[in-house]
C-alpha cells in the first residue's frame, strides 16, 4: 500500500483505476492493483504489455511516488478454489477496499481494464463500476494500475524461480511456454502451481 497527499478527486469524489496481472499463467497468483492518480501524472503511462521493462520499472517507482495505489494478491490456492474469474474479482474487491480505506474519500467511480466489474460477482464489492475494453491503453489511472500491477507480479515470480528453478519462471512468469510445460511433465507441479488449470490438471 503507498499513499501521497495530494490526490485527485473528480466530481463527486475519486476516480480509481484497477487492472489485473497474471490471470492466464499456470502458477502464481494473480495480483490487482488500484490506483488513483496524483496531482503530476507520470508521464508515458500506458499499457503495461506495451512498454519495454526499464521504461515499465521507471514508472512504478513514479507511481508509487506519486499516486494512491493498493494491490492485492491471490494465491494458487485460492484460484483453485474459487475459479480464476471469481479470484480475480476477490483481488478486486480486496484492492479497492484497501485504497479506499487508507484515502478515506468518497468514490465517484471505479474504471477497470476489460469487460467486467465485479459488481455480482462478489458480495463485498459496493462501488460505482465501469468496465473499459483495452482501458489499460486508454485510461491513464488504468495504465497505472497495470503497471503495478505487473511489476509486482513478476517480483513474486522471479523471488520464486529462486526457490523453484526448474520451471523458468524468472523468463516466463508462470506462463505456459514449452520450457514450462517440458518441466512441469519432468519434475511436476509445485505449490505455486494453479491445480485447477487444465495444462496443470493433466500432468499433476
Amino acid at each position: 500500500m503507498g499513499v501521497t497527499p495530494g490526490f485527485t478527486v473528480a466530481g463527486d469524489g475519486l476516480i480509481i483505476g484497477v487492472d489485473e496481472a497474471g490471470r492466464g499463467p499456470l502458477a502464481g497468483p494473480v495480483v490487482v492493483a488500484a490506483v488513483v492518480l496524483g496531482r503530476e501524472i507520470p508521464a508515458g503511462l500506458d499499457d503495461s504489455k506495451r512498454l519495454s521493462a526499464k521504461r515499465r520499472a521507471a514508472l512504478d517507482r513514479a507511481i508509487q511516488k506519486s499516486c494512491c495505489w493498493a494491490v492485492a494478491v491471490v494465491e494458487p490456492v485460492e484460484i483453485d478454489r474459487l475459479n480464476i474469474l471469481i479470484a480475480t474479482m476477490a483481488a478486486m474487491t480486496r484492492a479497492v477496499a484497501a485504497l479506499t480505506a487508507a484515502i478515506n474519500a468518497p468514490v465517484s467511480e471505479v474504471l477497470i481494464d476489460g469487460n467486467m466489474t465485479p459488481q455480482g460477482r462478489c458480495a463485498e464489492w459496493c462501488w460505482p463500476a465501469r468496465a473499459i475494453v483495452g482501458g489499460d491503453g486508454i485510461e491513464p489511472a488504468i495504465s497505472a494500475a497495470s503497471i503495478i500491477a505487473k511489476q509486482w507480479r513478476d517480483r513474486i515470480m522471479v523471488e520464486a524461480a529462486a526457490a523453484h528453478p526448474h520451471y523458468g519462471w524468472e523468463r516466463n512468469m508462470g506462463y505456459g511456454t514449452a520450457e514450462h510445460m517440458a518441466a512441469l511433465r519432468e519434475h511436476g507441479a509445485t505449490p505455486l502451481h494453479r491445480r485447477s488449470f487444465a495444462p496443470v490438471a493433466q500432468l499433476a
